[in-house]
Protein backbone atom coordinates (compact mmCIF):
# COMPACT_ATOMS: atom_id res chain seq x y z
CA UNK A 1 0.00 0.00 0.00
CA UNK A 2 1.59 3.12 -1.04
CA UNK A 3 2.09 6.33 1.83
CA UNK A 4 -0.61 8.99 2.04
CA UNK A 5 0.77 12.32 0.73
CA UNK A 6 -0.13 15.43 2.51
CA UNK A 7 0.69 18.99 0.89
CA UNK A 8 0.93 22.32 2.66
CA UNK A 9 0.83 25.45 1.31
CA UNK A 10 2.55 27.92 3.78
CA UNK A 11 2.01 31.11 4.27
CA UNK A 12 5.41 31.70 5.49
CA UNK A 13 7.90 28.95 6.44
CA UNK A 14 7.08 27.75 10.46
CA UNK A 15 8.70 29.75 12.83
CA UNK A 16 7.79 27.80 16.09
CA UNK A 17 9.92 29.97 18.36
CA UNK A 18 9.00 33.10 16.66
CA UNK A 19 5.05 32.71 16.74
CA UNK A 20 2.18 30.80 17.98
CA UNK A 21 1.10 30.67 14.52
CA UNK A 22 4.44 28.79 13.38
CA UNK A 23 4.05 26.06 16.91
CA UNK A 24 0.73 25.49 15.41
CA UNK A 25 1.78 24.71 12.26
CA UNK A 26 4.09 22.24 13.45
CA UNK A 27 1.57 20.72 15.69
CA UNK A 28 -0.22 20.14 12.46
CA UNK A 29 2.69 18.60 10.26
CA UNK A 30 3.35 16.35 13.92
CA UNK A 31 0.43 15.21 13.82
CA UNK A 32 0.15 13.89 9.89
CA UNK A 33 3.74 12.44 10.47
CA UNK A 34 2.46 10.46 13.73
CA UNK A 35 -0.63 8.85 11.14
CA UNK A 36 2.22 7.98 8.64
CA UNK A 37 1.73 10.62 5.41
CA UNK A 38 4.26 11.58 3.42
CA UNK A 39 4.30 15.66 4.03
CA UNK A 40 5.64 18.49 1.58
CA UNK A 41 5.96 21.88 3.09
CA UNK A 42 5.47 24.41 -0.05
CA UNK A 43 5.69 28.39 0.30
CA UNK A 44 6.17 31.37 -1.91
CA UNK A 45 8.01 32.79 0.71
CA UNK A 46 11.24 34.00 1.46
CA UNK A 47 13.13 31.19 3.90
CA UNK A 48 14.29 32.45 7.60
CA UNK A 49 17.32 31.83 9.52
CA UNK A 50 14.78 31.19 12.34
CA UNK A 51 12.58 28.26 10.43
CA UNK A 52 12.34 25.02 11.64
CA UNK A 53 14.31 22.31 10.61
CA UNK A 54 11.23 20.87 7.98
CA UNK A 55 13.98 17.97 6.88
CA UNK A 56 15.45 16.81 10.32
CA UNK A 57 11.69 15.64 10.17
CA UNK A 58 11.67 13.78 7.11
CA UNK A 59 9.40 16.50 5.63
CA UNK A 60 10.13 17.73 2.01
CA UNK A 61 10.23 21.78 1.39
CA UNK A 62 9.61 23.53 -2.01
CA UNK A 63 9.63 26.92 -3.13
CA UNK A 64 6.77 27.96 -5.23
CA UNK A 65 5.64 30.70 -7.09
CA UNK A 66 2.31 32.41 -7.83
CA UNK A 67 0.82 32.39 -11.03
CA UNK A 68 2.80 30.15 -12.64
CA UNK A 69 1.71 26.18 -14.16
CA UNK A 70 5.40 24.68 -12.31
CA UNK A 71 3.33 24.37 -9.81
CA UNK A 72 0.09 22.57 -12.37
CA UNK A 73 3.48 20.38 -12.71
CA UNK A 74 4.63 19.83 -9.10
CA UNK A 75 0.99 19.48 -7.60
CA UNK A 76 0.86 16.44 -10.67
CA UNK A 77 3.70 14.86 -9.59
CA UNK A 78 2.68 14.73 -5.53
CA UNK A 79 -0.83 13.94 -6.10
CA UNK A 80 -1.40 14.53 -2.52
CA UNK A 81 -4.62 13.24 -0.91
CA UNK A 82 -5.07 16.15 1.55
CA UNK A 83 -3.82 19.55 1.21
CA UNK A 84 -3.67 22.16 3.40
CA UNK A 85 -3.55 25.74 3.27
CA UNK A 86 -2.10 27.74 5.37
CA UNK A 87 -4.53 31.38 6.37
CA UNK A 88 -7.36 32.13 3.08
CA UNK A 89 -4.73 33.93 1.02
CA UNK A 90 -2.98 30.66 0.76
CA UNK A 91 -6.20 28.93 -0.50
CA UNK A 92 -7.03 31.91 -3.04
CA UNK A 93 -3.88 31.97 -5.11
CA UNK A 94 -3.72 27.68 -5.47
CA UNK A 95 -7.33 26.33 -4.02
CA UNK A 96 -8.34 26.34 -7.76
CA UNK A 97 -5.44 24.58 -9.23
CA UNK A 98 -5.55 22.16 -6.46
CA UNK A 99 -9.92 21.59 -7.66
CA UNK A 100 -8.33 21.06 -11.50
CA UNK A 101 -5.10 18.89 -10.76
CA UNK A 102 -6.47 16.68 -7.72
CA UNK A 103 -10.01 17.20 -7.34
CA UNK A 104 -10.41 14.42 -5.23
CA UNK A 105 -7.93 16.00 -3.18
CA UNK A 106 -9.14 16.82 0.29
CA UNK A 107 -8.88 20.62 0.81
CA UNK A 108 -8.11 21.79 4.01
CA UNK A 109 -8.03 25.49 5.35
CA UNK A 110 -6.15 26.48 8.85
CA UNK A 111 -7.41 29.47 9.42
CA UNK A 112 -4.37 30.50 12.18
CA UNK A 113 -6.83 32.96 13.60
CA UNK A 114 -10.11 34.89 11.86
CA UNK A 115 -7.81 37.61 9.79
CA UNK A 116 -11.21 39.65 9.51
CA UNK A 117 -12.06 39.57 13.47
CA UNK A 118 -8.36 40.89 13.97
CA UNK A 119 -8.73 43.35 11.36
CA UNK A 120 -12.16 44.51 12.76
CA UNK A 121 -11.16 44.52 16.27
CA UNK A 122 -7.85 46.68 15.53
CA UNK A 123 -10.21 49.15 13.49
CA UNK A 124 -12.04 49.74 16.00
CA UNK A 125 -9.53 49.44 18.61
CA UNK A 126 -8.13 52.88 16.61
CA UNK A 127 -11.25 54.70 17.38
CA UNK A 128 -12.42 53.89 20.55
CA UNK A 129 -15.54 52.84 19.60
CA UNK A 130 -17.51 49.20 19.59
CA UNK A 131 -16.84 46.68 17.28
CA UNK A 132 -19.97 46.96 14.94
CA UNK A 133 -21.37 44.58 12.24
CA UNK A 134 -20.14 47.79 9.67
CA UNK A 135 -16.58 46.69 10.78
CA UNK A 136 -17.13 42.78 11.14
CA UNK A 137 -18.78 42.65 7.32
CA UNK A 138 -15.51 44.25 5.54
CA UNK A 139 -14.07 42.71 2.55
CA UNK A 140 -11.74 40.81 3.87
CA UNK A 141 -14.53 38.67 5.70
CA UNK A 142 -16.03 37.94 2.71
CA UNK A 143 -12.97 36.67 1.36
CA UNK A 144 -11.79 34.76 4.43
CA UNK A 145 -15.41 32.99 4.53
CA UNK A 146 -15.36 32.16 0.63
CA UNK A 147 -12.58 30.49 1.26
CA UNK A 148 -14.62 28.68 3.85
CA UNK A 149 -17.18 27.75 2.01
CA UNK A 150 -14.80 26.38 -1.34
CA UNK A 151 -12.79 23.74 1.33
CA UNK A 152 -14.05 20.98 2.38
CA UNK A 153 -12.94 21.46 6.04
CA UNK A 154 -11.28 24.50 7.90
CA UNK A 155 -9.65 24.33 11.42
CA UNK A 156 -10.62 27.05 13.51
CA UNK A 157 -8.70 27.49 16.51
CA UNK A 158 -11.29 29.25 19.12
CA UNK A 159 -14.86 28.28 20.10
CA UNK A 160 -15.53 32.04 19.92
CA UNK A 161 -15.16 32.00 16.40
CA UNK A 162 -16.78 29.03 15.46
CA UNK A 163 -19.63 30.59 17.43
CA UNK A 164 -19.33 34.17 15.14
CA UNK A 165 -19.28 32.27 12.00
CA UNK A 166 -21.94 29.76 12.58
CA UNK A 167 -24.15 32.77 14.44
CA UNK A 168 -23.81 35.95 13.07
CA UNK A 169 -22.62 34.41 9.29
CA UNK A 170 -24.18 31.46 9.40
CA UNK A 171 -21.78 29.11 8.03
CA UNK A 172 -22.37 25.72 8.38
CA UNK A 173 -21.06 23.43 11.36
CA UNK A 174 -20.19 20.77 8.87
CA UNK A 175 -17.41 22.98 7.22
CA UNK A 176 -15.77 24.06 10.63
CA UNK A 177 -13.67 21.72 12.83
CA UNK A 178 -12.66 23.24 16.73
CA UNK A 179 -8.96 22.83 16.85
CA UNK A 180 -7.39 24.12 19.95
CA UNK A 181 -3.50 23.56 20.46
CA UNK A 182 -2.35 20.29 21.01
CA UNK A 183 -0.44 19.93 23.74
CA UNK A 184 1.22 17.41 25.84
CA UNK A 185 0.76 17.39 29.37
CA UNK A 186 2.57 18.65 32.43
CA UNK A 187 3.61 16.20 34.38
CA UNK A 188 3.77 16.16 38.35
CA UNK A 189 7.78 15.41 38.06
CA UNK A 190 7.88 18.39 35.82
CA UNK A 191 5.90 20.53 38.05
CA UNK A 192 8.20 19.44 41.06
CA UNK A 193 10.93 21.23 38.78
CA UNK A 194 9.26 24.47 38.49
CA UNK A 195 10.50 27.28 39.96
CA UNK A 196 9.09 28.01 42.96
CA UNK A 197 7.36 31.54 43.93
CA UNK A 198 10.29 32.87 45.85
CA UNK A 199 12.39 31.68 43.41
CA UNK A 200 10.67 33.75 40.77
CA UNK A 201 11.72 37.89 40.23
CA UNK A 202 9.48 40.50 37.91
CA UNK A 203 6.95 40.83 35.71
CA UNK A 204 7.26 39.43 31.65
CA UNK A 205 5.48 40.13 28.16
CA UNK A 206 6.21 38.51 25.52
CA UNK A 207 5.05 38.40 21.62
CA UNK A 208 6.02 38.49 17.72
CA UNK A 209 6.26 41.69 17.47
CA UNK A 210 5.34 41.33 13.36
CA UNK A 211 1.62 40.72 15.22
CA UNK A 212 0.33 43.91 15.46
CA UNK A 213 -1.94 43.41 18.84
CA UNK A 214 1.36 42.43 20.75
CA UNK A 215 2.70 45.54 19.46
CA UNK A 216 -0.39 47.45 20.83
CA UNK A 217 -0.37 45.82 23.92
CA UNK A 218 3.20 46.45 24.83
CA UNK A 219 2.36 50.21 24.11
CA UNK A 220 -0.47 50.15 26.26
CA UNK A 221 1.14 48.91 28.58
CA UNK A 222 3.93 51.33 28.96
CA UNK A 223 1.66 54.26 28.62
CA UNK A 224 -1.14 52.76 30.84
CA UNK A 225 -0.23 49.95 32.84
CA UNK A 226 3.33 50.02 33.96
CA UNK A 227 3.36 53.48 35.52
CA UNK A 228 0.42 52.51 38.00
CA UNK A 229 2.32 49.35 38.87
CA UNK A 230 5.30 51.70 39.70
CA UNK A 231 3.48 53.53 41.58
CA UNK A 232 2.48 50.57 44.36
CA UNK A 233 6.05 48.69 43.88
CA UNK A 234 8.42 51.06 42.77
CA UNK A 235 10.84 48.33 42.44
CA UNK A 236 8.89 46.89 40.07
CA UNK A 237 10.77 45.62 36.67
CA UNK A 238 9.31 43.99 33.78
CA UNK A 239 11.54 42.73 30.80
CA UNK A 240 10.24 42.77 27.24
CA UNK A 241 10.64 39.96 25.03
CA UNK A 242 9.69 39.00 21.33
CA UNK A 243 10.78 38.34 17.73
CA UNK A 244 10.81 41.33 15.41
CA UNK A 245 11.34 44.07 17.56
CA UNK A 246 10.95 47.53 15.96
CA UNK A 247 12.56 50.02 16.94
CA UNK A 248 9.53 52.08 18.04
CA UNK A 249 9.55 49.59 20.66
CA UNK A 250 13.42 49.48 21.49
CA UNK A 251 13.74 53.24 22.13
CA UNK A 252 10.50 52.26 25.39
CA UNK A 253 13.54 50.41 27.29
CA UNK A 254 14.31 52.80 30.37
CA UNK A 255 16.07 51.54 33.53
CA UNK A 256 14.97 54.07 35.33
CA UNK A 257 11.46 52.70 35.09
CA UNK A 258 11.94 49.55 35.11
CA UNK A 259 10.77 48.38 31.70
CA UNK A 260 13.47 46.52 29.65
CA UNK A 261 13.49 45.44 26.19
CA UNK A 262 15.33 42.21 25.04
CA UNK A 263 14.62 41.35 21.59
CA UNK A 264 13.86 37.75 20.89
CA UNK A 265 14.24 34.88 23.62
CA UNK A 266 16.35 31.89 22.78
CA UNK A 267 13.43 29.99 24.78
CA UNK A 268 9.99 31.67 25.64
CA UNK A 269 9.27 29.41 28.31
CA UNK A 270 12.70 29.46 29.71
CA UNK A 271 12.40 33.13 29.99
CA UNK A 272 8.74 32.80 31.26
CA UNK A 273 9.54 30.90 34.05
CA UNK A 274 11.72 33.30 35.68
CA UNK A 275 8.91 36.02 35.81
CA UNK A 276 6.61 35.63 38.63
CA UNK A 277 3.62 37.37 36.41
CA UNK A 278 3.04 37.76 32.30
CA UNK A 279 0.97 40.55 31.22
CA UNK A 280 -0.61 40.69 28.37
CA UNK A 281 -2.66 44.26 28.06
CA UNK A 282 -4.09 42.60 24.20
CA UNK A 283 -6.69 45.25 23.34
CA UNK A 284 -7.29 43.72 20.03
CA UNK A 285 -6.81 40.04 18.33
CA UNK A 286 -8.30 36.84 17.53
CA UNK A 287 -7.64 33.16 17.75
CA UNK A 288 -5.92 32.06 20.70
CA UNK A 289 -2.65 32.94 22.66
CA UNK A 290 0.69 30.47 22.33
CA UNK A 291 2.10 32.96 25.12
CA UNK A 292 -0.54 31.86 27.87
CA UNK A 293 -0.42 27.91 27.20
CA UNK A 294 3.43 28.81 27.60
CA UNK A 295 2.85 30.19 30.75
CA UNK A 296 0.40 27.60 31.89
CA UNK A 297 3.19 24.88 31.06
CA UNK A 298 5.97 26.59 33.37
CA UNK A 299 3.59 27.76 35.98
CA UNK A 300 3.48 31.02 35.30
CA UNK A 301 0.16 33.42 35.87
CA UNK A 302 -1.03 35.49 33.67
CA UNK A 303 -3.08 38.89 33.61
CA UNK A 304 -4.73 39.73 30.26
CA UNK A 305 -7.83 41.57 29.05
CA UNK A 306 -10.61 39.50 28.19
CA UNK A 307 -9.71 39.65 24.69
CA UNK A 308 -6.35 37.95 25.59
CA UNK A 309 -7.74 35.26 27.48
CA UNK A 310 -10.91 34.76 24.85
CA UNK A 311 -11.53 31.38 23.77
CA UNK A 312 -9.23 29.71 26.09
CA UNK A 313 -10.95 28.71 29.64
CA UNK A 314 -14.12 27.73 28.95
CA UNK A 315 -16.32 27.65 31.88
CA UNK A 316 -12.91 27.27 33.64
CA UNK A 317 -10.93 29.90 36.23
CA UNK A 318 -8.58 31.71 34.19
CA UNK A 319 -4.22 31.34 35.64
CA UNK A 320 -4.37 34.46 36.67
CA UNK A 321 -6.71 37.52 35.91
CA UNK A 322 -8.43 39.69 33.50
CA UNK A 323 -9.28 42.87 33.11
CA UNK A 324 -9.66 45.82 30.80
CA UNK A 325 -9.34 49.24 32.14
CA UNK A 326 -5.45 50.20 33.26
CA UNK A 327 -6.09 50.53 36.74
CA UNK A 328 -8.20 47.59 37.19
CA UNK A 329 -5.42 45.42 35.59
CA UNK A 330 -2.67 47.27 37.39
CA UNK A 331 -4.37 46.33 40.52
CA UNK A 332 -4.98 42.51 39.50
CA UNK A 333 -0.85 42.68 38.39
CA UNK A 334 0.26 43.89 41.71
CA UNK A 335 -2.38 41.76 43.95
CA UNK A 336 -1.25 38.18 42.09
CA UNK A 337 2.35 39.22 42.30
CA UNK A 338 2.16 39.88 46.07
CA UNK A 339 -0.13 37.23 47.52
CA UNK A 340 1.66 33.78 47.30
CA UNK A 341 -1.43 31.81 47.80
CA UNK A 342 -3.68 33.47 45.40
CA UNK A 343 -0.32 33.39 43.06
CA UNK A 344 -0.17 29.11 43.94
CA UNK A 345 -4.11 28.66 42.78
CA UNK A 346 -3.76 30.62 39.17
CA UNK A 347 -1.00 28.13 38.57
CA UNK A 348 -3.13 25.56 39.14
CA UNK A 349 -5.79 26.81 37.27
CA UNK A 350 -3.44 26.84 34.10
CA UNK A 351 -2.16 23.52 34.76
CA UNK A 352 -6.02 22.58 35.10
CA UNK A 353 -6.89 24.05 31.87
CA UNK A 354 -4.20 22.61 29.25
CA UNK A 355 -5.43 19.05 30.99
CA UNK A 356 -8.75 19.98 30.39
CA UNK A 357 -8.61 22.41 26.50
CA UNK A 358 -5.80 21.77 25.01
CA UNK A 359 -4.70 18.09 25.37
CA UNK A 360 -3.15 16.40 22.16
CA UNK A 361 -4.16 12.75 22.84
CA UNK A 362 -8.04 13.77 22.71
CA UNK A 363 -7.43 16.60 20.11
CA UNK A 364 -5.63 14.05 17.96
CA UNK A 365 -8.15 11.68 18.53
CA UNK A 366 -10.92 13.81 17.10
CA UNK A 367 -8.91 15.17 14.30
CA UNK A 368 -8.37 11.38 12.95
CA UNK A 369 -11.98 10.85 13.13
CA UNK A 370 -13.22 14.06 11.28
CA UNK A 371 -10.70 13.23 8.19
CA UNK A 372 -11.52 9.54 8.11
CA UNK A 373 -15.36 10.38 8.35
CA UNK A 374 -14.75 13.23 5.52
CA UNK A 375 -12.71 10.65 3.06
CA UNK A 376 -15.46 8.35 2.82
CA UNK A 377 -18.30 10.67 2.39
CA UNK A 378 -16.34 13.03 0.30
CA UNK A 379 -18.83 13.71 -2.65
CA UNK A 380 -22.07 13.63 -0.41
CA UNK A 381 -20.07 16.29 2.22
CA UNK A 382 -19.30 18.41 -0.66
CA UNK A 383 -22.95 18.07 -2.25
CA UNK A 384 -24.46 19.36 1.21
CA UNK A 385 -22.01 22.79 0.53
CA UNK A 386 -24.16 23.82 -2.57
CA UNK A 387 -22.81 27.29 -1.72
CA UNK A 388 -19.34 26.14 -2.01
CA UNK A 389 -19.79 24.07 -4.84
CA UNK A 390 -21.52 27.40 -6.93
CA UNK A 391 -18.01 29.85 -5.29
CA UNK A 392 -15.62 27.02 -6.09
CA UNK A 393 -17.36 27.38 -9.91
CA UNK A 394 -16.90 30.88 -10.25
CA UNK A 395 -13.50 31.21 -8.46
CA UNK A 396 -12.38 28.86 -11.47
CA UNK A 397 -13.81 30.97 -13.80
CA UNK A 398 -12.40 34.51 -12.71
CA UNK A 399 -8.71 33.37 -10.63
CA UNK A 400 -8.04 31.23 -12.65
CA UNK A 401 -8.40 33.32 -16.05
CA UNK A 402 -6.59 36.30 -14.13
CA UNK A 403 -3.70 33.92 -13.11
CA UNK A 404 -3.32 33.04 -16.44
CA UNK A 405 -3.63 36.09 -17.95
CA UNK A 406 -0.58 37.10 -15.05
CA UNK A 407 1.13 34.58 -16.25
CA UNK A 408 1.22 35.29 -19.99
CA UNK A 409 2.26 38.58 -19.35
CA UNK A 410 5.16 37.37 -17.47
CA UNK A 411 6.64 35.34 -20.16
CA UNK A 412 6.02 37.44 -22.77
CA UNK A 413 8.38 40.29 -20.36
CA UNK A 414 11.95 41.05 -22.03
Amino acid sequence: MSQKKLLVIGYVWPEPKSSAAGARMMQLLEFFLNEGFSITFASTAAKTEFMADLSSLGITSEKIELNNESFDVFLKKISPEIVIFDRFMMEEQFGWRVAEVCPEAIKILDTEDLHFLRKARHEAAKTGNQLTPSLLFSDVAKREIASIYRCDLSLIISPTEIELLTETFGVPKNLLFYLPFMLKQVSEEKKSRLLTFEERRDFISIGNFLHEPNKDAVLQLKKEVWPLIREKMKEAKIHIFGAYIPQQILELHNEKEGFLIHGRADSAKTEIEKARILLAPIRFGAGIKGKFTDAMRVGTPTVTSHVGAEGMAGNLPWNGATADDPAAFAEAAVKLYENKKEWKEAQENGFELLKSNFSEEVHRERLREKLQEISEKLEQHRNSNFTGLMLKHHSLSSTKYLSKYIEAKNKNRP
